[in-house]
């Protein structure tokens, strides 16, 4: 059976949520492989609102929910948002849920470091969440993190937090920031260690049992590519690989496995957090904009910016994620407009380009090549067929289609599961 990878084309908060749960009904499994808890989805179904963050979104559909070996795991945030989650009326429970046991944790040292060391940077700052991402992947590749499997060993505990200490208690002094107590710590972790290990699972193993019975894998990508810590807008990017080459990895599958990757992206292009933007608007246009389409972040409340859909850097992200198809998101919020921009181009040191460069200061300096295309009155909110939508309106995407080199394989038309258009189906391929 194919498989379905989700990722997001542009810089995250293009409406996965949505998507992922409208793909969920489709699949047998539904594995998150990279971020924190950082990252959110939100859910609409039957009229309820679920926001996510760690939780795979398959929860709300009752499938095998599985969080891989590429995301690093905060145990207190998990057990929060599966009591706020439980309250809902979702139960998740270990027969539901599967936590790679070796998945990275995210301790309470990492998230006070990572708010220390923003603070320190003044204006410099990256724009992270502050929940201690960063320093926890930091962690993970310096060879030094504490894991899922570790909890279940207090003899390795206390010797991992006596040689995590010793590094990260030097930079907070050098911060002038509070240091941490190893032995609170090792406390913290055995008193959460017996809520955590029930989920706790051999994931590469358990992906390879659902192979052989040929069920449907439908693998959940956090941010976007543009966040991409490789082939984002570095340094302001996230702590992971956000493009598809990391879904095999993040999860403990080869890359045959991974079957169709559909991108994500909004009808306009947002961001959230400090970096380049070559289209932000920073007039009533662009405030219109983020008031319609109700532009702040699930996790952090902070509005986002927001500007005219970039073609350059979605082609950019669907050729480096093997991306083949679009899911475009939230065309309603540009009904009203008698006119609407796509950047085409970028303008930098007297040159153009086609794509985005990966020096900073280049990054910082370039300025869009706009194609001006004529906008519409109807509503395109909840249609649920080509032929709901305004002429101008099909003209758009099709024209988003040419630009980016990727067909729409999905469009979808307001929060409501229901209401998307359904050019191609992933799952059938």
């Amino acid at each position: 059976m194919a498989n379905v990878a989700v990722v997001g084309a542009q810089w995250g908060d293009e409406g996965k949520g949505k998507v992922v749960d409208w793909l969920s009904e489709r699949a047998d499994v539904v594995v998150r492989f990279q971020g924190g808890h950082n990252a959110g989805h939100t859910l609409v179904v039957n009229g309820v609102t679920y926001k996510l963050s760690l939780l795979p979104s398959g929860v709300v559909r009752g499938k095998l929910s599985i969080i891989g070996n590429g995301v690093v795991v905060d145990p207190w945030a998990l057990l929060a948002e599966i009591e706020r989650i439980g309250a809902q009326g979702i139960t998740i429970t270990p027969d539901l849920l599967k936590i790679a046991e070796n998945a990275c944790l995210i301790l309470p040292l990492h998230g006070h470091l990572d708010r220390a060391r923003e603070e320190a940077s003044g204006s410099a700052k990256i724009g992270t969440t502050g929940r201690g991402i960063g320093p926890a992947y930091e962690d993970r590749v310096g060879r030094r993190a504490i894991r899922v499997c570790d909890l279940d060993d207090k003899a390795a505990l206390e010797s991992k937090i006596a040689a995590l200490l010793a590094h990260h208690n030097a930079v907070l002094r050098g911060l002038g920031a509070t240091e941490i107590d190893g032995g609170a710590l090792l406390t913290q972790l055995l008193e959460i260690a017996p809520k955590i290990l029930p989920f706790a699972d051999v994931v590469w193993k358990r992906l390879d049992e659902v192979r052989h019975t040929r069920k449907r894998v439908l693998f959940e990508g956090a941010q976007g590519a543009m966040l991409d810590v490789d082939h984002g807008t570095y340094p302001f990017v996230t702590s992971s690989n956000t493009v598809s080459g990391n879904a095999g990895t993040g999860s403990g599958v080869g890359p045959g496995q991974v079957g169709y990757v559909l991108g994500i992206c909004k009808a306009y292009t947002t961001r959230v957090g400090s970096g380049p933007f070559p289209t932000e608007l920073f007039d009533e246009i662009g405030a219109r904009i983020g008031e319609r389409g109700h532009e702040f972040g699930t996790v952090t409340g902070r509005a986002r910016r927001c500007g005219w859909f970039d073609a350059v850097m979605v082609r950019q992200a669907v050729k480096v994620g093997g991306i083949d198809g679009i899911a475009l998101t939230k065309p309603d919020v540009l009904d009203g407009f008698d006119e609407l921009k796509i950047c085409t181009g970028y303008r930098c040191r007297g040159e153009v380009l086609q794509h985005f460069p990966a020096s900073m200061s280049r990054q910082a300096e370039v300025e869009p090549i706009y194609e001006v295309m004529p906008g519409w009155s109807e509503s395109t909110r909840g249609a649920r067929s080509w032929k709901d939508l305004p002429a101008s309106a099909v003209k758009y995407i099709r024209r988003i289609e040419e630009l980016i080199e990727a067909p729409v394989a999905l469009l979808s038309t307001s929060p409501e599961r229901e209401d998307t258009i359904l050019v191609q189906d992933p799952f059938a391929r």
